[in-house]
């Protein structure tokens, strides 16, 4: 038997938006030329570090919102924190101050979040990160990750933007548009994307959705790969609420 590689911790954000057609999650692409899915239409993430765990508060899950915030601030430029002492979020003028000065540095780790938030007087708003979901990557995989999914709120002025070395475009997007264009072939999805969109895409608005995922229980899916007759399936847990426990391969089976 091949020995199973271990999952890396990793956290993903669902950055999500009302727009004139309902709700609209931020998604990038992937550049093409990284290893682990490549050109596939992803939330920004990427895996848990050190200075996370260092910042976090004392919930389980909070070296993994931490990490959350600082992928979407690396991939997207939105820094999802406040002015130490404040209730509102970062406001863009300010961001706009911030940005240039750290999100390079921060994205090339040549300086940790945490120096970003005691120079810039700021606090990491784990508070808004809401759990959503959470997937590992199937033991055949040879890169696999253990990945938290976390829904929040985008900051009403902040604008989101693709940050060109690790995603080569970005879209604000309707879930089940996102489906659709997969469907089409216009678009690249893995299958955990795609089906925390399907649970995304039952919310009508943001309020909605962060709602649901308040009151949900989120329960881990490792998909298992089954040969059948007609091809390969994925098997996931049903009480994990995606519609289902056994699903054709449409996508690859990477998280």
């Amino acid at each position: 038997m091949p020995e199973i590689v271990p999952a890396r911790p990793a956290a993903t954000v669902l950055l999500l938006r009302d727009g004139t057609a309902g709700i609209e999650v931020f998604m990038v692409v992937r550049n093409r030329e990284i290893e682990f899915a490549g050109g596939a239409l992803v939330f920004p993430g990427g895996r848990v570090e050190a200075d996370d765990h260092s910042i976090a508060g004392t919930e389980p899950l909070d070296g993994f919102r931490i990490a959350g915030i600082r992928e979407t601030f690396e991939e997207t430029g939105v820094l999802l924190a406040r002015p130490v002492g404040e209730t509102a979020m970062l406001d863009a003028a300010r961001l706009a101050k911030i940005a240039p000065r750290w999100q390079a540095q921060v994205a090339k780790g040549e300086a940790p979040l945490s120096a970003l938030l005691a120079a810039e007087r700021l606090t990491a708003a784990a508070d808004s990160m809401i759990h959503y979901a959470h997937w590992i990557t199937p033991e055949s995989r040879s890169k696999r990750f253990d990945t938290q999914f976390f829904a929040a709120a985008a900051p009403p002025d902040q604008v989101a933007i693709h940050d060109g070395q690790e995603s080569e475009d970005s879209v604000w997007i309707h879930p089940l548009q996102a489906i659709n264009e997969a469907n089409a072939g216009e678009r690249r999805l893995v299958f955990a994307t795609r089906k925390v969109l399907e649970k995304l895409g039952r919310s009508r608005s943001v309020a909605e959705a962060l709602d649901a995922a308040q009151a949900a229980r989120v329960v881990t899916v490792m998909p298992r790969m089954i040969q059948m007759s007609g091809g390969w399936r994925l098997q996931i847990p049903a009480e994990a609420d995606y519609g289902g426990s056994e699903f054709e391969m449409l996508d690859a089976p990477a998280i």
